[in-house]
């Protein structure tokens, strides 16, 4: 034997990682594969993958061990967590360099993260509250409260205010005087508003017969579709005027979907700004995953640090919410320096290269989700 062939069979074993394999308890102890009849030579068939489960057991073990394969939330979850926040690239790194096992895969870490983000967000951006009767109501959104109100309601709505332990009585009774008003002022200026929603075609005001909108080259069906929006519109404005939450609920219905639809595009934009990088599309995507959901957990920990101190700090004068907002601008920064950190780990180009290259793709990014934005607003609205 050569002297470098010693020197290769004297090589130190790597250690075996006992977190990526299957539990001595769980194990079945067969000789052979039980689906293929290979000899084993561990707890996974090196023919068919087969693990050399154990089934017979408790089934409480079992209804755990199948939520832990299923939701994912074993030690692979933990292993992830980590690096997915703290360690810029090193996701897509060790995924590129084969070191997949011990994490969970992109698709599944970006699937969930987005599912928690948007489910989380949604739930909050449509919460409302009833403070008083039938017709005396609020809702929170992001500048406030926004009053609802009948006519003849006022008495019922300042003694509503009244009640209310966080309003002094004479701010409550100046918050209802300026309900009452602007509704009053609503009143006064929405007297003409049929006359505002006329639709110009062409600069005559559109009509179904006589002017309608026509885009030549298109075919009649879509023709048709886009003056029978043209139609709606007036009358879905007024269902929203009436009721943002529908709006909102139908924005939050589109926006996951859209998102995952712009992820091979962004996989594009990385593949067109690392062009002679000498990396395959594939690559560019499972960066792209990893990104969105590094920016997904973040978000998602932005809104329960808000709602944590809004819960506990309701006034938001206390240190809980000077902490807190603290700690949200350092989330805030975080996030374009874990981007460029992780574009020059993954790509492993100069810090001069990297720098132009991330800024070139931020303002891609930036112009994409301008398009996007639009799209998810004019579907939203074409959906109600």
């Amino acid at each position: 034997m050569s002297e470098g062939g010693a020197a290769k069979d004297n090589r130190p074993l790597p250690v075996a990682d006992t977190a990526l394999t299957i539990p001595q308890n769980r194990l079945a102890g067969s000789v052979a594969c039980m689906n293929c009849g290979t000899e084993l030579k561990g707890p996974f068939c090196f023919y068919c993958g087969q693990p050399d489960k154990n089934f017979m057991r408790f089934f409480p073990a079992l209804m755990r061990e199948l939520l832990e394969d299923t939701l994912d939330f074993d030690s692979r979850f933990m292993r992830t967590l980590k690096p997915l926040l703290f360690k810029p690239g090193k996701l897509t790194r060790d995924y590129l360099d084969g070191r997949r096992f011990r994490y969970v895969p992109p698709l599944r870490l970006y699937i969930f993260s987005s599912i928690a983000f948007f489910f989380l967000a949604a739930l909050l951006a449509s919460d409302a509250i009833q403070v008083g009767g039938e017709d005396v109501e609020f809702n929170s959104d992001a500048s406030g409260f926004r009053f609802e109100i009948d006519e003849g309601e006022e008495e019922e709505l300042r003694e509503t205010l009244k009640g209310l332990n966080d309003l002094e009585p004479g701010l409550a009774d100046e918050v209802a005087d300026t309900v009452i008003q602007a509704r009053e002022e609503s009143e006064v200026h929405g007297e003409g508003e049929e006359e505002n929603d006329v639709i110009n075609i062409n600069g005559e005001p559109w009509d179904r017969e006589t002017n309608p909108f026509i885009i030549a080259w298109m075919p009649d069906w879509v023709n048709n579709w886009i003056n029978d929006e043209i139609e709606e519109s007036p009358q879905k404005g007024k269902e929203i005027e009436a009721n943002p939450n529908l709006i909102k609920d139908k924005v939050f219905e589109v926006l996951p979907v859209t998102m995952f639809v712009l992820l091979p595009i962004v996989a594009m934009l990385f593949k067109f700004w690392y062009l002679f990088a000498k990396k395959y599309y594939v690559e560019h995507l499972i960066i792209a995953l990893h990104n969105h959901s590094f920016i997904f957990v973040s978000a998602l920990m932005i809104i329960l640090l808000n709602v944590f101190a809004s819960w506990q700090d309701p006034s938001e004068q206390g240190r809980l919410t000077s902490l807190v907002g603290w700690i949200i601008a350092a989330i805030g920064i975080w996030i374009p320096v874990y981007m460029l950190i992780s574009l020059k780990r993954v790509y492993q180009q100069g810090w001069v290269m990297t720098l132009s290259k991330f800024g070139l793709i931020g303002i891609s990014y930036i112009v994409l989700l301008g398009f996007a934005t639009a799209a998810v607003a004019l579907i939203s609205f074409v959906l109600l």
